[in-house]
């Protein structure tokens, strides 16, 4: 089947209205991640400075630090 010039006008344009689409929606799922990324360090540096706040505690203390023990086993 061969297409008329119009359809073939036609073809080329959705292919490039879907392309720049397809772009964009890729720009935009990149910059969600880079967002998540950013969420996911500072909660973790959160956490890391509450562990070490507890780590404290426990020496001063002078108990075992329980949750190295469970992320020991964890792991």
């Amino acid at each position: 089947m061969s297409l008329t010039d119009e359809q073939s006008k036609f073809y080329r344009q959705t292919l490039e209205i879907t392309r720049k689409s397809i772009e964009e929606l890729n720009a935009q799922i990149e910059e969600e991640l880079a967002k998540v990324k950013d969420r996911l360090a500072d909660l973790q540096a959160k956490k890391n400075a509450a562990k070490q706040v507890y780590d404290g505690a426990c020496k001063f203390l002078g108990i075992e630090n329980d949750l190295e023990k469970a992320e020991d086993t964890e792991a």
